[in-house]
Parts: C-alpha cells; sequence; structure tokens
C-alpha cells in the first residue's frame, strides 16, 4: 500500500502492528514508483531546514525542526512528514507561528511543570517539554509537563520513544482544533486527539510505541488521501450531513472524522480534550476561549523506582517474543507489537531513501527556489482553456 491508501485505519495508526507504510512495492525494493521520488533522509533535512531557515528560524532551531517531520516520514507516516512544511511556511506568515522563538520553562511545582511554547515551531516546545519531563523524572521519579500557546507537534510518540529509551514508562496526549463529532452526533465537537505510549524494551531493541489519533483516521491521513485522490474506508467520516461517506473531500467540505471504535473511542477523545486543553490552558476546542493550537500534555514514570529496570526490559522483551510466537490467524504471516512496523520501515528508508509523491516533491524544491530567489517574478501561465481548481495540499491546522 501507499502513504495515501487508508482503507483499514488501524494500520495506519502509529503503533499498530501492521505495516506503517509499505509504500508500494517497488519503493520498499528501493525503486520508487511512477508516481514517486526516492529521497535521502540527509538530503531531505537539508532541503527542511533551508526552507525553515529562510522563514526566520534559526540554523539549530531550522534543523531539528526538519529532522523532525523526516523522522516521521521515515517512520512511514508521511501525513506527519515533510509534506506539511508548505502548511508551516504559511503559518508563519500568517503569524501563527513565531519562528523565532523556541519555548522555555514557565513554572515548576513539585514534580510537575508548565512550558511556554511561545507560538514557536510546536516541535521545539515539545522537545523542551520532554527535556524537562526527564529531569524531573530524575528528581521525583515522575513527571508530568503542559505546553501551552503550542502549534503542531508533529508524532507525539518521537517524543515518547525518547523518553522510553531513557528508562521511562512515557505517555503523551493532545487537543486539536475540532474536526470530530462525538459518538452519534453528526458536527464537529472533538479534535483529533491523539496519545501515545511507549516502553522500554531489551537495550538495542526499539521501544513498544503506540501512537495514534482518537479519530478513526488521522486527518493528515485523509489529506494525503485526498491529494492523491484516493477514497477512505466506510466507518471514518460523515459528510455535511451527517451521512456517512468515503469521499476525503466531503470532509473538508464541511463534514466530519468519526472517533475509533465507536463509544470507546469517542470516552477517549473526551477525556484527551479535556485533560490536554485544560491543564495546558489552551482551552477546550469547541467551546469559546479557544483560539486554535496545540493543548499537550506530557508524563514521565521512572521504572526503577518501582522494579530494577533491567529486570522490566527484560520481561517486556519475553512478552514479545511470547507475541511473536503466537499460532497466526488465517490471512496473517506474523504478530507484531507496537513500534515495530514503523521500526522496520526507518531501517528500510534509510537503506533506500524515502518515497515521496512527485507533487509534494516539485511544490518542496519550487518552494527552495522561491526562497533562493524571492525577487524573481513568478511564473505566469499561458492562456488555456480553464481547469478545475485543484484541492489545496497543505496540511490544515486542525490536528494530528
Amino acid at each position: 500500500m501507499s502513504e495515501a491508501d487508508v482503507t483499514e485505519a488501524a494500520a495506519h495508526s502509529t503503533g499498530s502492528t501492521e505495516p506503517a507504510d509499505e509504500a508500494g512495492k517497488a519503493s520498499r525494493a528501493g525503486a520508487a514508483s511512477a508516481e514517486e521520488r526516492l529521497v535521502g533522509a540527509d538530503e531531505l533535512t537539508e532541503l527542511g531546514a533551508t526552507l525553515l531557515a529562510a522563514a526566520g528560524a534559526g540554523p539549530d532551531a531550522a534543523r531539528r525542526v526538519a529532522r523532525s517531520l523526516v523522522e516521521a516520514d521515515l517512520a512511514g507516516h508521511g501525513s506527519h512528514g515533510v509534506r506539511r512544511l508548505p502548511g508551516y511556511l504559511t503559518w508563519v506568515r500568517d503569524g501563527v507561528v513565531d519562528p523565532t522563538r523556541t519555548g522555555e520553562v514557565r513554572s515548576r511545582t513539585g514534580a510537575t511543570a508548565v512550558v511556554d511554547g511561545q507560538r514557536a515551531f510546536g516541535q521545539l516546545a515539545a522537545r523542551r517539554a520532554a527535556e524537562e519531563v526527564a529531569a524531573l523524572c530524575g528528581e521525583f521519579a515522575v513527571g508530568v509537563v503542559s505546553v501551552r500557546d503550542c502549534n503542531h507537534v508533529g508524532r507525539l510518540g518521537e517524543y515518547t520513544a525518547d523518553l522510553a529509551d531513557r528508562g521511562l514508562v512515557a505517555v503523551a496526549l493532545s487537543n486539536a482544533d475540532p474536526t470530530v463529532a462525538p459518538h452519534g452526533g453528526r458536527e464537529r465537537r472533538l479534535g483529533t486527539n491523539p496519545m501515545s505510549w511507549a516502553l522500554p524494551r531489551a537495550e538495542g531493541r526499539p521501544p513498544v510505541v503506540m501512537d495514534w489519533a482518537t479519530a478513526a483516521v488521522a486527518e493528515g491521513k485523509l489529506n494525503v488521501a485526498r491529494t492523491n485522490g484516493r477514497s477512505v474506508a466506510p466507518g471514518l467520516l460523515l459528510d455535511s450531513a451527517g451521512a456517512p461517506s468515503t469521499r476525503p473531500a466531503d470532509f473538508y467540505a464541511g463534514g466530519a472524522l468519526l472517533p475509533f471504535g465507536g463509544h470507546k473511542g469517542y470516552a477517549l477523545s473526551v477525556v484527551i480534550e479535556i485533560t490536554g486543553g485544560l491543564l495546558s490552558h489552551t482551552g477546550i476546542s469547541s467551546l469559546p476561549g479557544y483560539e486554535g493550537g496545540f493543548g499537550t500534555v506530557l508524563i514521565g514514570v521512572r521504572i526503577d523506582a518501582f522494579v530494577p529496570l533491567a529486570e522490566f526490559r527484560d520481561q517486556t522483551e519475553s512478552f514479545c517474543a511470547e507475541l511473536a510466537r503466537t499460532p497466526l490467524a488465517e490471512g496473517h504471516h506474523e504478530v507484531l507489537v507496537p513500534g515495530e512496523p514503523e521500526a522496520r520501515t526507518r531501517a528500510h528508508r534509510l537503506a533506500h531513501g524515502i518515497p515521496l509523491p512527485l507533487p509534494t516533491w516539485g511544490e518542496l524544491t519550487e518552494l527552495v527556489e522561491q526562497s533562493e530567489h524571492p525577487d524573481k517574478p513568478e511564473k505566469q501561465e499561458e492562456p488555456e482553456e480553464p481547469e478545475e481548481p485543484e484541492e489545496n495540499e497543505h496540511p490544515e491546522q486542525n490536528g494530528p
């Protein structure tokens, strides 16, 4: 399947037990399909850093944000990858993002802290929060940090995985712009409201990482499907009249996403909306006072405060091995644990390159050219028959 293929929502949630993104057989074999271009992670990071620096970010900040986006692409989640750069640059131009800020710790109370995101790139604020969680865990064995005035942070699993590698049980959650209908409703009242858990495995092994939106499909993945002209599976969204739809365009025409798992996903989303929105002072996204942003909370627990870390790692690894030995159900060829699909995809793409849709690659390289020659007049279109207007490919500011 390609990055645009969202025919099974669970298979496309970070931390699922199916491959995060096959990217087509040709791409996994090291050759891009006719609609894709393979780009190395370092080249893509340089490209992203160039664009972000031209928008006003400092060199180190630009590289860190670019690398975060590339890491999402490496993991197989292009919905959170470099395809978001055009939208990020729009946010800078519109004053949503202040590229000169990086976030700072605003206050500490016991084992808790508040990070002021300063409307910086969300990745910078979330990274500062993760570092504060680690520091609090070192002092108190537990740490809880909220981030206010926070922009889009990318994949929550990036931060929880890093904390798990430091010997912590890590949790992250975030609310977002309302795009999801409550169970039984037809209008937008909730964000996609993602959450992530991460736990360390044996030394040298990638951690167990669960990371997904509480919507049946993340908005970014829906946007990928729309850009590539693909439909989605039933049960993911409603049109503006409240009727079930498989057309991504119906969501962007006033429809709504649905929570995953019916009332269960809905209940989890409600808890995240309240916790992330209120502890971060971002607000509940469907109530007055909410002005956009992503109310983010990170939590860490130091494992060795309860059991020896080595014992925890060994037991977790043994459990993962036991899961892998489970007799297979019909139609399946192996049992994976959360985080393994992303780790495999990352290894493959580091070796062979990241498959980018040609329109995305073209848009990014054009933006680089514009940043290097800002006074160059825009290319004038030759008079032709009017074409159907293309749908906007930029990510919306409505959650992961």
